[in-house]
């Protein structure tokens, strides 16, 4: 019966060590099938990133034109705008100057408010 016993025991243990076997190839297939899975995601990611920066690219080149025109536009709308000034300022200039100098030399000579007759 010992014999019997010593080989059931033996028996269990082969299919332990059986089992193991089996969870470690288990473990490794699945560690395997994440790495695989990750690289393919990287392949995928850098293919959309090349993608993405080729539809940039052909959009930045077809509306870089865009830019020189708007730029034209606004420096065409500077000088008109720096004209008008200076057409302002050639006719404003010698008033002006007829009022600045007019306040400047006209003195009224007054005592100030604040001060008082000091009585002795």
């Amino acid at each position: 019966m010992a014999a019997q016993q010593s080989q059931g025991i033996q028996t269990l243990l082969e299919a332990e060590k059986e089992a193991a076997k089996i969870v470690q190839q288990a473990r490794q297939y699945r560690v395997q099938r994440l790495k695989d899975a990750r690289l393919e995601a990287s392949k995928e990611i850098e293919a959309y990133k090349q993608a993405k920066e080729l539809e940039f690219r052909s959009f930045e080149s077809s509306h870089a034109g865009t830019t020189s025109d708007a730029q034209t536009a606004v420096d065409k709308e500077t000088e008109l705008k720096l004209q008008a000034i200076t057409k302002s300022y050639e006719q404003a200039k010698d008033t002006v100057v007829e009022k600045l100098l007019a306040r400047v030399t006209l003195v009224n000579p007054e005592l100030h408010r604040n001060l008082k007759k000091i009585e002795a």
